[in-house]
């Protein structure tokens, strides 16, 4: 505003008054656009979970950059801008102007004067576009977070849960050697169980293989095939189920949702028969969905117990108790802490246990000698029946219940639309008996949280803003008129998140947000200044055309630097690209239709609604 003060300014005019007029002239609409756009980014603030670690500190930062600029606009800028820019001068009506805004002036004046002379038909194709960009949304996928490409690839392994620590050790050597057949693999590292510290709880039968692979720009195939091939690979391989997935994604899934996959299907119930039965059915049926790959469900049973059935008529009649064998078998097989040793000053507990050869089978066990009371020794194979018997792997719990995981990866189409699709399936085919419930979690769980919160707190902030447009305008019809710029600012982000092929992610909501403010901003700036003219004596329709051709440039410069600003994570490739892609795109595509329907929808219904409130006005009188 202050270079267009001086590019029109009267000769003799002191240049500290041109930029006193010029800061003074957009105070108000600044300070209010300034405060609206930290009302837009409140949303933010609210998110919880990963979404609130990753974007709270983008709204916070954004928060206090803009109170920040504030300060310095109405301070530091205008007294550099008193010694650093020229007064062009003039005869104080024409502006002087670069050839650049001149043929941007031919271009939109005409388009602008017609919009105002065909209110009805530039209303109807903006609403058209409106409408058209709605009926694109329900094909917009949706999703929690895009899938960040780390770089680096894990295969999860699950085996027979009674596999012995040797055996899956054994079978994960050919497993690796197969994966080493690829030319992109360079390295398999492997992990199989948990330290003594249980921190990472995985169980004998499971195994996460870290893939070390040559860079990718060696690649002559793609990371989707990639991964093909070494399923190829693992499909050679029996009695194993296997999934992929990322170091960072993995642990962080794993913490967040308790599964390592996108999506989760959670089976709750009393009887762990019922539950593995249905698990294998819903686990069927989730194979055969579009879009599911490496499905696999949670072992219930598999898992060889030793079981050591006393026969009670037996011990009777030798007159042993059931006590005297229990000690016994707890002592040979599972030891016991008999005495203490003293070293130097510790204290070392003396564990007695048979050796391993005499407890390490049921026909083994059978053989160890109990002491009756007549002196003599008898096998414990006698007393009672030692078998080996199939029992649960683990008995997994949530909010008290027994529960069995089936999960799933997605490849082709969004989470949302995934589970939607099982959530049908299971409950037109599977039934289930009373008691047992089935609730969907993984990155579903915490979309779905997400887009609960963000439907909360965005319709309560736009209440907010449009409680501080009427105090900035004093104007329902004002301040109405500013916020349907939302919407139309949609338009342009919906339809470049349709064409992209990106979903609807949390990232892309609060490319939303953003998009929110800037177009409220440019609808501010617009508004306050045909306030200024209409207050100085300007014909409605003169006001509309003078206060457009004024504003246009700061319109234009505010959509460029945005656009601009966002460019370089539009094309950044690498790690972190994919999650900050949507936001981009979002913005903007949507400043791009928000620009122009500010600049020329905007005057419109200003000059409309004006001239409605000014008939009804005389009307009155």
């Amino acid at each position: 505003n202050i270079h267009s003060q001086f590019s029109k300014a009267p000769s003799g005019v002191s240049r500290l008054h041109l930029v006193y007029r010029a800061v003074m002239e957009v105070s108000v609409p600044v300070i209010s656009g300034v405060l609206i756009i930290v009302a837009v980014f409140l949303p933010l603030f609210s998110l919880t979970g990963l979404e609130g670690k990753m974007f709270t500190p983008l709204a916070i930062t954004i928060t206090f950059a803009l109170l920040g600029s504030l300060l310095l606009s109405l301070t530091v800028i205008p007294v550099l801008a008193s010694m650093l820019m020229k007064v062009h001068g003039g005869d104080g009506h024409e502006e002087a102007e670069s050839k650049l805004m001149q043929l941007l002036k031919k271009v939109y004046l005409p388009v602008m004067n017609w919009a105002l002379g065909h209110r009805m038909v530039a209303t109807s194709i903006a609403l058209i576009a409106l409408i058209a960009a709605a009926s694109l949304f329900p094909s917009i996928g949706k999703e929690f977070m895009p899938s960040m490409d780390e770089g680096s690839t894990v295969i999860l392994l699950e085996k027979r849960p009674s596999i012995t620590l040797e055996d899956s050790l054994a079978l994960d050597e050919p497993i690796q050697k197969a994966i080493m057949e690829l030319p992109e693999v360079i390295g398999v590292t492997s992990r199989t169980g948990s330290d003594e510290l249980r921190m990472d709880p995985m169980g004998l039968y499971q195994t996460d293989n870290f893939i070390v692979t040559t860079p990718r720009e060696e690649w002559t195939i793609s990371v989707a095939e990639f991964q093909e091939k070494l399923r190829e690979k693992l499909s050679r391989f029996e009695d194993i189920d296997y999934g992929f997935s990322q170091p960072i994604d993995m642990r962080v899934s794993e913490m967040l949702t308790g599964v390592r996959s996108a999506m989760a299907i959670k089976l709750t119930g009393d009887d762990l028969h019922v539950l593995e039965q249905k698990a294998i059915e819903i686990e069927s049926l989730v194979g055969n969905i579009k879009g599911a790959i490496d499905v696999f469900r949670g072992q219930v049973f598999g898992q060889g117990y030793l079981q050591i059935a006393i026969k009670q008529d037996v011990i009777s009649r030798y007159g042993v108790n059931v006590e005297d064998i229990n000690r016994l078998i707890e002592t040979a097989v599972g030891g016991r802490v008999v005495t203490d040793v003293v070293e130097n000053d510790r204290r070392v507990g003396v564990l007695l246990r048979y050796p391993e050869k005499q407890r390490t089978s049921p026909a083994a066990i059978e053989k160890i000698l109990v002491n009756i009371p007549n002196g003599n020794k008898i096998p414990l194979g006698y007393l009672a029946d030692v078998t080996i018997e199939d029992g649960p792997v683990q008995i997994a719990r949530e909010s008290a219940r027994r529960q069995v995981v089936i999960q799933a990866n997605v490849e082709g189409r969004d989470v949302v639309g995934f589970v939607a699709e099982i959530e049908r399936t299971v409950a037109d085919k599977i039934e289930l008996p009373e008691g047992y419930l089935v609730s969907y979690g993984g990155q579903f769980e915490n979309q779905q949280r997400a887009a609960k919160r963000l439907a909360l707190v965005v319709p309560v902030s736009i209440v907010l803003i449009f409680f501080m447009l009427f105090t900035t305008f004093r104007s329902v019809s004002q301040a109405a008129l500013i916020i349907l710029n939302i919407p139309f600012a949609m338009i342009g982000g919906i339809v470049s998140l349709y064409y992209s092929g990106l979903y609807l992610s949390v990232p892309a909501s609060v490319g939303f947000i953003t998009l929110f403010g800037v177009a409220v901003l440019n609808g501010v700036v617009m508004v306050s200044y045909f306030n200024q003219l209409r207050h100085s004596g300007f014909s409605i329709r003169e006001a509309v055309v003078r206060g457009a051709e004024r504003r246009l440039r700061p319109v234009l410069m505010t959509a460029m630097i945005a656009s601009l600003g966002l460019l370089p994570l539009l094309v950044a490739t690498g790690p972190g690209s994919e999650l900050q892609r949507p936001l981009a795109v979002v913005v903007i595509g949507g400043l791009f239709t928000s620009t122009l329907l500010t600049l020329v929808l905007l005057p419109t219904l200003y000059a409309w609604l004006s001239e409605k409130l000014e008939r009804s006005v005389e009307k009155k009188v």
